[in-house]
């Protein structure tokens, strides 16, 4: 089964945020509100315990919708509005959403929001309307992350088949790792498609995450 997500390498995320103004601008996501942001993880001390600046260690984290494959959102939407697609991913029917947010209270991540103007819950889509069109063929968070850190495709043809910027693929371009380096976000039973690479920090398991001061609490 076809199941599209992106992977991140994380050693590459600098938090620009350039992947979050390329989605606002592409889809025209209303000022305060988010499909895709780098969020904070740490500092922590480093493994010798020392502790004090600049002896910490932290990264970012590049936080959305992460297209589950068995997504709660997808079971507990009473109009069906929000539907697991062929291709793996999670997409939200606006004609058919009534704004009711039972699907913002399931998701693990904290990843949806309800457009008020508009009566209705959106949510990072990966770009399928666009690439269904034909009008580009990455999510624009990938085709325009400077750090040249997020990779799309399918994870049944295996991630070093992931697509980047200037047709190269994730295979050909990034730093060796092996699988103890990749993970996934906390997993309650949804199944998160999207996958990170961290060869140079330790994995903190989203307890040290933060976004603009906000602590996020995700399920363990």
């Amino acid at each position: 089964m076809t199941q599209m997500a992106i992977v991140t390498d994380i050693d590459r995320c600098s938090g620009c945020h350039t992947c979050t103004v390329a989605c606002k601008v592409v889809n025209d996501v209303p000022i305060g509100k988010y499909w895709t942001r780098a969020c904070r993880v740490g500092p922590w001390p480093l493994a010798d315990g020392s502790g004090n600046y600049p002896d910490v260690d932290m990264y970012f984290l590049s936080l959305s919708c992460q297209h589950c494959q068995n997504a709660p959102c997808v079971e507990i939407c009473p109009t069906g509005a929000t539907t697991k697609e062929e291709d793996g991913t999670v997409q939200i029917n606006a004609d058919v959403c009534i704004g009711c947010e039972l699907c913002m209270t399931a998701c693990p991540y904290d990843v949806r929001y309800l457009d008020e103007d508009k009566g209705v819950v959106q949510k990072c889509n990966l770009c399928k309307e666009h690439i269904d069109a034909g009008e580009f063929d990455l999510p624009r968070c990938v085709s325009q992350c400077a750090g040249m850190a997020k990779w799309y495709g399918d994870l049944d043809e295996g991630i070093e088949s992931f697509k980047g910027p200037r047709g190269l693929t994730l295979g050909e371009y990034l730093e060796e790792f092996d699988d103890s380096q990749i993970y996934r976000l906390p997993d309650a039973g949804n199944g998160p498609s999207h996958l990170y690479i961290l060869r140079k920090s330790e994995w903190q398991g989203c307890d040290k995450l933060t976004w603009e001061g906000i602590d996020y609490q995700f399920v363990k």
